[in-house]
């Protein structure tokens, strides 16, 4: 394999890593807020419990996070110095802006949320709360506007092969920003419900039925359900998006070699880029068109329009694309029905209780399903800007390092080793926390063991 190949499995190695900690904890500290206020509320001690409990996974994902993204941001000068030095003036700022505005925050306030609950008074441990969950969507608004820019450039003008931005604000609010960040918004609140019902859903079938799991439960589920309606219907509006600034990332997610109408929606296929056509097909007749143009007889773009004269390839990888966006569709139609059978059977007898065992044991893999779909999505749409990576304004292998191949590789086999081994510790210890917890025991034993007695240590709000 050549650098640029190599450089491009570790890029993508390493923001596959990243980005699952960043999914967490942008949902969780709003879900953290929720439990907080309704301790507020209500000074029912279940919601304390819930937050003690939850607060520990959101401190563990935003160290993960943390050091994953520092690693990631080194190789835009190690492997892809192309890039900064076309469009720094515009990607600079807005990754400035992200640690200034964004992780400034989250850092500062973050000690009063993990350690303040008895040093502080209440109204100040919510405040940090919220600034800390406010941080992470700020953090997640600078970086989806800087990925949205390189999608669909607008705002800039090119002087000498570099550009310089002329409009901010059409930089900021570029075409796909507002598609891009509301699905990922909802990606990491669908990430987070189901992570909280599966380790809830664990919790009780390790035989843990306290008033803390079981609300915790029930506000995942709830949140799930709620969500993923929102997903598809966003998802359906990003594809929209997607369709009129890139139709061959469309072409490519459907499978699709010549333009035409009618076009079927293909469940499974195989494609074959070399002789330039689908084996094994099983399709339901014009459902792509009807859902990319809502019309039966829509048109919808074919790969074969983004091959020039010569014979250049100027569309992405058809099969990653095709196998990743079918992936994330599964995981979320999976995702709907799981979400929506819990909450069936909770309001019967409202109570997360009423959840039935076969139902549990279901939800306990599913926790870590949000990644999995945030992932085949991440990987629709990024190697579905190939061979671009600022969508007509420079390319990939144009950006690349020149730099031995052997040496990406080494590197590439070391981040994957120290990767591997960092995930199934994270995962190791989240299963360690929820074991302890449903044992009744707390990490540090030191701590305050309860809602109860957390609730005697805070000042009245």
């Amino acid at each position: 394999m050549d650098t640029l190949l190599l450089s491009r499995i570790q890029f993508g190695a390493n923001i596959s890593f990243h980005i699952l900690f960043p999914t967490i904890t942008i949902a969780l500290g709003w879900v953290l807020l929720f439990f907080k206020l309704r301790f507020n509320a209500t000074g029912e001690t279940k919601w304390m419990d819930a937050y003690r409990f939850w607060v520990k996974v959101f401190a563990l994902s935003f160290a993960m996070g943390v050091v994953s993204g520092i690693t990631m941001s080194f190789q835009f000068g190690t492997n892809w110095p192309g890039f900064m030095e076309t469009v720094g003036n515009i990607a600079g700022p807005l990754l400035a802006y992200e640690v200034l505005t964004a992780f400034f925050l989250e850092a500062v306030f973050l000690g009063i949320m993990l350690f303040g609950f008895s040093r502080v008074p209440g109204w100040l441990h919510t405040l940090a709360t919220f600034l800390v969950a406010f941080g992470t969507t700020m953090s997640a608004f600078w970086i989806l506007v800087l990925n949205s820019w390189m999608h669909t450039p607008v705002g800039f003008e090119m002087i000498d092969g570099v550009a310089h931005a002329t409009d901010w604000v059409a930089i900021l609010f570029n075409p796909s920003m507002p598609y891009r960040l509301v699905h990922m918004l909802l990606a990491s609140g669908l990430t987070v419900a189901f992570l909280i019902a599966g380790f809830s859903a664990f919790r009780m079938l390790l035989g843990d039925k306290g008033r803390d799991v079981r609300a915790a439960l029930k506000t995942a589920l709830i949140m799930g359900a709620s969500l993923i309606p929102l997903q598809i219907l966003a998802g359906d509006m990003h594809g929209l998006n997607t369709l009129e600034y890139q139709p061959q990332k469309v072409a490519a997610m459907e499978g699709n070699w010549e333009t035409g109408t009618n076009v079927p929606l293909l469940l499974f296929a195989i494609p074959d880029e070399d002789a330039r056509e689908n084996r094994m097909e099983i399709a339901i007749p014009n459902g792509a068109s009807l859902i990319l143009t809502h019309k039966a007889d829509g048109e919808v773009p074919g790969l074969n329009d983004f091959v020039t004269e010569d014979g250049e390839v100027l569309h992405p990888p058809v099969a990653p694309v095709f196998f990743a966006f079918r992936i994330m569709v599964g995981t979320g139609m999976a995702m709907l029905l799981l979400s929506w059978a819990g909450v069936y059977f909770m309001a019967r007898r409202r109570d997360a209780g009423a959840v039935p065992k076969p139902l549990l044991v279901v939800l306990v893999p599913m926790a870590f399903s949000g990644w999995v779909a945030t992932l085949a999505g991440w990987y629709t749409t990024e190697i579905g800007r190939q061979p671009w990576l600022v969508q007509g304004v420079l390319s990939t292998k144009d950006a690349v390092a020149d730099v031995p191949a052997p040496f990406v590789g080494m590197t590439l086999v070391t981040y994957l080793a120290i990767y591997a081994a960092l995930l199934a510790a994270y995962i190791f210890v989240l299963f360690f926390l929820a074991t302890k917890a449903s044992r009744g025991e707390t990490v540090h034993p030191s701590a305050p063991q309860s809602g109860e007695a957390v609730a005697r240590q805070i000042p009245a709000e």
